[in-house]
């Protein structure tokens, strides 16, 4: 794997390339040796945060992590980033999608049945229209993360997202 590690208001010290090469370094049975591994290690308040973005044939495998301590951070987002490549191995085997940047080993290896995505609950509900701030009233009623409604002024349906720092998106189908 090629490594494109940056830095943001942190100096990336050779001791911290190591431990991403040694850490992500375990991801490498599952790649080809040409595949590129975007990582940006960020310091933002005492927060110690690392990003991964593996860019693959159609999708991208990203992650990331955050704590106190930046070696922490690093052998966490290593697990996160092995838990989506299984998903996404079960996902190219299931559609039958080309697996251009996976190592052949990785593809042709078994797949665990724990893996699989399983919907364990189904829920419809009748939408009423409102506009997106009434929306995320309700959201925040409810206690969820998103919700979904008919807005009234499109007559569409689209979701409003709660967002790091206590803000909202909006999401909003393009026809």
């Amino acid at each position: 794997m090629q490594y494109i590690i940056s830095g943001k208001n942190i100096d990336v010290t050779e001791g911290l390339r190591s431990a991403v090469s040694d850490k992500i370094g375990k991801l490498e049975r599952y790649f080809t040796p040409e595949t590129e591994v975007h990582v940006t290690l960020s310091v933002e308040k005492e927060r110690q945060k690392i990003e991964i973005t593996i860019p693959m044939k159609g999708n991208i495998i990203r992650a990331e992590q955050v704590s106190d301590d930046m070696y922490v951070s690093i052998d966490l987002v290593e697990e996160i980033i092995e838990r989506q490549l299984r998903k996404y191995k079960n996902k190219i085997i299931d559609q039958q999608q080309s697996a251009i940047g996976l190592s052949k080993a990785f593809v042709e290896e078994e797949i665990e049945e724990d893996d699989e995505i399983k919907i364990i609950r189904s829920k419809r509900f009748a939408m009423k229209p409102m506009d997106p701030e009434e929306a995320c009233i309700q959201m925040e009623l409810l206690g969820h993360s998103f919700y979904v409604f008919r807005n009234a002024a499109t007559d569409e349906v689209n979701v409003v997202y709660k967002r790091k720092g206590n803000t909202f998106g909006l999401i909003e189908p393009e026809f």
